[in-house]
């Protein structure tokens, strides 16, 4: 039977969907919806990963100078304003005593000297020869201008701090730019850096990792729907996900399913007619049939000529084959639909081969032939049903007669195959390929096919030009 309709359309995800919808559901466009918000992205971290260098390089930045008395040069100019201001009015006496003071509290390692209102050096700390004793306003013009663009930093404060104080001189402070240096920490601020970037790289590997795990898994889900069978042998329906190509192959999938099932249950019904056809037939064929024999019965009481009493012999024979030719298609028909009764009890198989093959030997001895049985004195036993086995051995020792007789030989003997004991019934006939037609269909041997399979037996077959060789197996 087919599968129900409506069981299929509730997994059956609706596809009517317009061009544009199938494209914004694709895989390709979620692909590239990731690659597009990546050169967008691209854009804005750049830039973020400039100013978290330069936050962090700040941050990494020992915040001590070099030279702790000098922790900038705004600060040391800033100081050096504040010291000349507090030296206003002061005495030429005291302005050296405070320099000296300053310079060996506040402005340690520096050099440092004043010049009174008339050109002359007061102080030198320390003496440096490169001073004059006695400024002219050209030498104070070139002085400051050298400071101002090369050689160490210099200030110059007005002693008293402002224009109108000028009339007590200016003093110079002069530190090497090495002390203004700052000292940075031991960790590599590019680690953190590269770091950053990493983490950056590893979010769009991250997002493109799970696209594609995704798509890995529902790969996975299908193929183990694939691998799976219903009751019926049939592959089981996958529940649809994204209408995407994925989602489409499963819809594809659940069709195909659907199809076989269809197709599957017309087989179904065909057979089981088919069934019925054979059955019905054979039992309206055995009526006539059986007129026919009593008619010929009658013929043969009669006072009939060598010639038609030979006829009258020819048709009972036909008539007997055709009569085994129904029997056998209603064991057939009732064996393929599971309705032949089969009990697989112990039994010693070499008893029923020996009893069959007597039955039989009338039959072989008057067609001429050369029988060949040769099995062990001991018993072997199978788990087989008696009857069905000695319709299995009556239906292979009916074919060699039909169809090998041209061999004039059948050989019945134990052979040991893979350390257990076969059955092997040999002819030596043209071999099967070269059987006519108007030998009968085969039925015999698809009789004795599903009979061995009812009874856990394997049948082997090998058949040339030589012969033909049927060998039986117990499995267990």
């Amino acid at each position: 039977m087919s599968r129900p309709r409506n069981s299929w359309g509730r997994l059956r995800r609706s596809s009517g969907l317009g061009q544009g919808e199938r494209f914004g559901s694709s895989l390709l466009f979620r692909y590239l919806l990731i690659i597009v918000v990546a050169m967008l992205l691209l854009p804005i971290v750049l830039p973020a990963t400039v100013l978290i260098y330069s936050m962090l390089s700040n941050w990494e930045t020992n915040s001590t100078p070099k030279n702790p008395h000098y922790p900038s040069t705004t600060s040391t100019e800033s100081s050096w304003h504040r010291e000349a201001i507090a030296l206003k009015g002061n005495t030429p006496e005291q302005i050296s005593a405070h320099l000296r003071k300053i310079q060996r509290d506040m402005f340690p390692d520096s050099q440092i000297f004043w010049v009174d209102a008339t050109g002359k050096t007061r102080l030198e700390l320390p003496t440096q020869p490169d001073i004059p004793n006695q400024w002219s306003a050209g030498q104070a013009i070139a002085f400051m201008k050298q400071a101002s663009y090369e050689g160490p930093f210099t200030v110059v404060a007005f002693i008293g701090g402002g224009k109108e104080d000028v009339n007590q001189g200016y003093m110079v402070l002069i530190v090497p730019r090495s002390f203004f240096e700052r000292q940075y920490t031991d960790s590599s601020i590019s680690m953190y850096y590269i770091i950053f970037i990493v983490l950056i790289l590893a979010g769009f590997i991250f997002v493109s990792l799970l696209f594609f795990v995704g798509i890995r898994r529902r790969l996975v889900r299908l193929q183990a729907a694939m691998s799976q069978r219903g009751e019926d042998g049939l592959p089981i329906l996958v529940t649809t996900g994204r209408p995407d190509e994925i989602g489409k192959l499963e819809e594809a999938f659940n069709q195909m399913v659907e199809q076989l099932a269809d197709s599957r249950g017309r087989e179904r019904q065909e057979e089981e007619l088919r069934k019925r056809l054979v059955a019905d037939l054979s039992h309206d064929i055995r009526t006539p049939l059986t007129v026919v024999r009593n008619h010929l019965y009658t013929l043969d009481t009669e006072n009939l000529s060598v010639k038609g009493r030979q006829s009258i012999m020819l048709m009972e024979n036909k008539l007997k084959d055709l009569g085994s030719l129904i029997d056998n298609l209603l064991t057939y028909n009732l064996l393929s639909s599971g309705k032949y009764t089969l009990r697989n009890e112990p039994r010693d198989i070499l008893r029923l081969v020996r009893e069959c093959a007597a039955n039989w030997y009338p039959m072989w001895e008057k067609e001429g032939f050369e029988v060949d049985i040769d099995l062990p004195e001991h018993s072997i036993v199978w788990t087989v049903d008696e009857q069905g086995f000695r319709r299995l051995l009556d239906n292979v020792f009916q074919n060699v007669v039909r169809h090998a007789a041209s061999g004039r030989y059948i050989g019945i003997h134990i052979q040991e195959h893979h350390g257990k004991a076969a059955l092997v019934i040999a002819d030596k006939g043209p071999g099967m390929e070269r059987q006519s037609s108007e030998k009968g269909a085969g039925i015999g041997l698809a009789i004795t096919e599903l009979l061995a399979r009812e009874m856990n037996l394997e049948r082997d077959i090998v058949s040339s030009s030589a012969g033909t060789q049927i060998r039986f197996l117990n499995k267990t």
